[in-house]
Protein backbone atom coordinates (compact mmCIF):
# COMPACT_ATOMS: atom_id res chain seq x y z
CA UNK A 1 0.00 0.00 0.00
CA UNK A 2 1.33 3.65 -0.77
CA UNK A 3 1.49 5.46 2.30
CA UNK A 4 0.59 8.50 0.54
CA UNK A 5 -2.74 7.05 0.37
CA UNK A 6 -3.49 6.74 3.82
CA UNK A 7 -6.34 8.77 5.22
CA UNK A 8 -6.02 10.69 8.19
CA UNK A 9 -8.25 8.00 9.97
CA UNK A 10 -5.88 5.26 8.56
CA UNK A 11 -2.42 6.90 10.25
CA UNK A 12 -4.52 7.26 13.34
CA UNK A 13 -5.32 3.44 13.54
CA UNK A 14 -2.71 1.94 11.92
CA UNK A 15 0.49 4.04 13.66
CA UNK A 16 -0.76 6.26 16.44
CA UNK A 17 -2.81 4.23 18.39
CA UNK A 18 -0.44 1.21 18.47
CA UNK A 19 2.75 3.93 19.10
CA UNK A 20 0.45 5.60 22.33
CA UNK A 21 -0.12 2.07 23.59
CA UNK A 22 2.86 0.55 22.90
CA UNK A 23 4.00 3.71 25.03
CA UNK A 24 2.42 2.57 28.03
CA UNK A 25 -0.78 4.81 27.64
CA UNK A 26 -3.90 2.98 28.94
CA UNK A 27 -6.17 3.84 26.39
CA UNK A 28 -9.52 3.56 28.46
CA UNK A 29 -8.22 5.45 31.39
CA UNK A 30 -5.64 8.39 30.01
CA UNK A 31 -6.35 8.81 26.22
CA UNK A 32 -9.56 10.92 24.71
CA UNK A 33 -9.84 11.04 21.50
CA UNK A 34 -11.26 13.60 19.13
CA UNK A 35 -11.60 15.55 21.92
CA UNK A 36 -13.06 19.33 22.39
CA UNK A 37 -11.46 21.33 25.25
CA UNK A 38 -12.76 24.48 24.75
CA UNK A 39 -16.50 25.95 24.04
CA UNK A 40 -14.40 28.51 21.59
CA UNK A 41 -13.22 32.23 22.01
CA UNK A 42 -15.95 34.85 23.28
CA UNK A 43 -16.62 37.69 20.50
CA UNK A 44 -18.01 40.67 21.63
CA UNK A 45 -19.08 43.18 18.54
CA UNK A 46 -21.30 45.95 20.00
CA UNK A 47 -24.42 44.57 21.89
CA UNK A 48 -23.75 41.11 20.12
CA UNK A 49 -21.78 38.60 21.61
CA UNK A 50 -20.88 34.86 20.07
CA UNK A 51 -19.00 32.17 20.99
CA UNK A 52 -15.94 31.27 18.15
CA UNK A 53 -15.33 28.02 17.03
CA UNK A 54 -14.33 25.09 19.49
CA UNK A 55 -10.82 24.23 20.07
CA UNK A 56 -10.68 20.41 19.28
CA UNK A 57 -8.01 17.56 19.80
CA UNK A 58 -7.30 13.95 17.95
CA UNK A 59 -6.25 12.73 21.39
CA UNK A 60 -4.99 14.10 24.38
CA UNK A 61 -3.23 12.11 27.05
CA UNK A 62 -3.99 12.46 30.77
CA UNK A 63 -1.75 11.67 33.41
CA UNK A 64 -4.43 11.65 35.95
CA UNK A 65 -7.80 12.45 35.28
CA UNK A 66 -8.63 16.41 34.64
CA UNK A 67 -4.39 16.34 34.60
CA UNK A 68 -3.78 16.78 30.71
CA UNK A 69 -0.29 16.33 29.42
CA UNK A 70 -0.12 15.26 25.59
CA UNK A 71 -2.15 16.98 23.05
CA UNK A 72 -1.89 14.58 19.67
CA UNK A 73 -2.52 16.34 16.21
CA UNK A 74 -3.10 13.54 13.46
CA UNK A 75 -2.56 14.65 9.66
CA UNK A 76 -2.58 12.69 6.34
CA UNK A 77 0.63 11.55 4.76
CA UNK A 78 -0.25 14.03 2.41
CA UNK A 79 0.83 17.01 4.62
CA UNK A 80 4.29 17.96 5.57
CA UNK A 81 5.29 16.92 9.70
CA UNK A 82 4.66 20.33 11.16
CA UNK A 83 1.34 20.85 9.43
CA UNK A 84 -0.45 20.29 12.38
CA UNK A 85 1.92 22.22 14.15
CA UNK A 86 0.78 25.12 14.27
CA UNK A 87 -3.24 23.49 15.34
CA UNK A 88 -1.63 21.80 18.82
CA UNK A 89 -0.15 24.93 19.45
CA UNK A 90 -3.37 26.74 19.58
Amino acid sequence: MNKKSLSEEDIKMRYIIPAIEKAGWDIKTQVRAEYSFTDGRIIVRGNLVARGKRKRADYILSYKPNMPLVIIEAKDNKKSMGAGMQQGLE
